[in-house]
C-alpha cells in the first residue's frame, strides 16, 4: 500500500524515519496499511448504524458517504466487502441502494472486521536480529493474545447492542417481518453511487 500523502509519508522531505521503521523515500509503509483498516473497519460499523435505523431503505453510497464525512467510493468499497459476507445486499435501479441483509441483533462486531478482513491489529518490525529475537517471541505471544481477546469482545457485540449503547435504536428489520423485498443485486459494486 502506498502512504498517504501528508507529513508522515518517508521520504517526502527527505527525513530519516527509520527510528520509527520506515526507511527514507520508501512508498510501501506497512503501518499505514493497518491504520487504515482500522478506519475502514470503524466506518463499515457507522455506515450499518446507519441503515440499522432505517432498514427499510435502500441507502445510496453517496448518502452514507455525505452523513460519515467519506467518499462514496470507500464506501462503495466497503459495501462490496460487506456483500460477500452477506451483511448487507444490493438493489440496482433509480431507487436502489443498500441496505443490511440481516437483522442488527444477527450482525457482530467480529463479523464487520472478519468481512474487512482487517488482519491482526497488532504488529512487529520486520527486522530480524540476535539481539531482539527472544524478545520479539515474547511479544508475538502477547500480540496473540491480545488478538484474542479482541475479537472475543467483538464477538460478543451485536451492532444492535452498539446502537443501544450509544442511545440510538435499530428500527424493526425486514427479516423480523413479513414485507415483500426487492431482488438483490448480484454485485455493490454496480449500484448507483448518486
Amino acid at each position: 500500500m502506498v502512504a498517504p500523502a501528508g507529513p508522515f509519508q518517508a521520504g517526502q522531505t527527505g527525513e530519516d524515519l527509520s527510528d520509527v521503521g520506515i526507511a527514507s523515500g520508501s512508498t510501501n509503509c506497512d503501518i499505514f496499511g493497518h491504520m487504515a483498516a482500522n478506519l475502514r473497519f470503524s466506518t463499515a460499523i457507522e455506515a450499518l448504524a446507519l441503515m440499522a435505523t432505517e432498514p427499510e431503505k435502500f441507502h445510496t453510497s453517496h448518502a452514507l458517504a455525505t452523513a460519515l464525512a467519506t467518499n462514496p467510493v470507500v464506501i462503495r468499497r466497503l459495501l462490496s466487502a460487506l456483500s460477500h459476507a452477506g451483511l448487507v445486499s444490493s438493489v440496482k435501479g433509480p431507487s436502489g441502494g443498500t441496505r443490511l441483509a440481516k437483522s442488527p441483533k444477527q450482525i457482530t462486531l467480529r463479523d464487520i472486521y472478519r468481512a474487512l478482513d482487517a488482519g491482526e491489529l497488532l504488529h512487529q518490525t520486520a527486522h530480524d536480529s540476535a539481539e531482539t529475537m527472544d524478545l520479539k517471541k515474547t511479544m508475538r505471544s502477547v500480540f496473540r493474545k491480545a488478538q484474542k481477546c479482541l475479537e472475543e469482545e467483538l464477538d460478543s457485540t451485536t451492532l444492535n447492542q452498539l446502537l443501544k449503547k450509544s442511545g440510538k435504536k435499530a428500527a424493526k428489520h425486514a427479516a423480523d417481518s413479513s414485507t415483500e423485498q426487492p431482488e438483490p443485486a448480484a454485485s455493490p459494486e454496480l449500484v448507483d453511487a448518486h
